[in-house]
C-alpha cells in the first residue's frame, strides 16, 4: 500500500488491521479489502494467487541467475514478496512502504525480518523513491503493488511514474505490476506502462478470478524460445513450488486496442 505524502502536513495513516481464517492471516487497511496474506504455519509461502503471479518475471531470467542483483517492492502489503525474495531467492531485497502502521504490523504479525545487509524496509513515498536518481539502475526486479484502503485503482499510475520505474531497473531488469484487469482502468494503466517501456517490452497475464491482472515490463529483454521457457517453468515449480507452467499458458502480449491507443 502506498499513497503520496505531503511533507508539510501531518498525515493520519489508515491503521493496519488483521483477520484470520482457516490458518491464513490477512492484512487490511480499515476495510474489508485484503492487502496481503500469510499462511501462519508456512510464512515463506506465497498464499494469494495474484501475489504468486507477481513472480512471473522469473520466466524471463536464466534459472542460474535468479538470486543475482536486487529485488525492490513498492508497497509492502503483508510482506509476502519481500520475505520470498529474501528467504527463498536469497536476493538483496528492499521494500518501500509509506504507511508506518503497515510496517509495524508486518514486523509483529507477518514474520517480516529485521533490516540487515541484505534486507531493508524503507518508510518512504514510492513515487519519490523511484524519482531519486541515486536508485536508478540498481534493481534487477521491481514489484509494484500500490493500492490504498479503498483498493479502487493504483495510487501511482502515470507515465512519469512508470518512466522512473524503468530508470530504477538495470539493463535486462523486469517489473511486475498488479492491476485490476477487469476494470476500465486496466487499458489506461497498461498504455502508460507501454509508453514508458515500449510496447514490445510489455506483457500481461489473464486476470485471476478476483480480477487482478499482472503486467510484466522489461528493460531491454526478449522472450526466450518456448523450449527454454518450459525448462525454466519446470525448474521454478520444482524448486520454489510456484505454478510457473500455468503462467506460461496465461502470458499474453498487449492487446491490439492498447497498442493502437499508443500509436494514436
Amino acid at each position: 500500500m502506498s499513497n503520496k505524502r505531503d511533507n508539510n502536513k501531518k498525515v493520519d495513516w489508515v491503521d493496519a488491521t488483521l483477520s484470520e481464517f482457516d490458518g491464513v492471516r490477512y492484512l487490511h487497511l480499515d476495510s474489508i479489502w485484503v492487502q496481503g496474506a500469510m499462511r501462519v504455519k508456512k510464512p515463506e509461502r506465497l498464499e494469494l494467487e495474484y501475489i504468486q503471479r507477481m513472480m512471473v518475471w522469473m520466466l524471463w531470467r536464466d534459472s542460474r541467475e535468479l538470486n543475482q542483483g536486487q529485488a525492490v517492492q513498492l508497497g509492502l502489503g503483508a510482506g509476502a514478496l519481500s520475505r520470498f525474495c529474501r528467504k527463498q531467492l536469497k536476493m538483496k531485497t528492499t521494500a518501500v512502504e509509506i504507511n508506518p502502521t503497515v510496517i509495524s504490523a508486518c514486523r509483529h504479525w507477518f514474520h517480516l525480518p529485521d533490516d540487515d545487509e541484505r534486507f531493508q524496509v524503507v518508510n518512504a513515498d514510492a513515487g519519490a523513491w523511484v524519482a531519486d536518481a541515486d536508485h536508478w539502475g540498481t534493481a534487477q526486479v521491481l514489484n509494484v503493488d500500490l493500492y490504498d484502503h479503498d483498493a479502487a485503482a493504483p495510487v501511482l499510475d502515470d507515465e512519469q511514474f512508470y518512466r522512473h520505474c524503468r530508470a530504477v531497473l538495470a539493463d535486462g531488469g523486469l517489473m511486475t505490476v498488479n492491476l485490476f484487469g477487469r476494470s476500465a482502468s486496466f487499458a489506461r494503466s497498461a498504455a502508460r506502462i507501454a509508453l514508458a517501456f515500449g510496447s514490445d517490452q510489455v506483457w500481461h497475464l489473464t486476470p485471476t478470478r478476483e480480477g487482478n491482472t499482472v503486467v510484466v515490463a522489461g528493460r531491454g529483454v526478449s522472450v526466450p524460445e518456448r523450449e527454454v521457457l518450459e525448462q525454466r517453468a519446470a525448474t521454478i515449480e520444482s524448486r520454489y513450488e510456484l505454478p510457473a507452467q500455468k503462467w506460461l499458458k496465461l502470458v499474453r502480449p498487449l492487446p491490439m486496442n492498447i497498442i493502437n491507443q499508443i500509436r494514436d
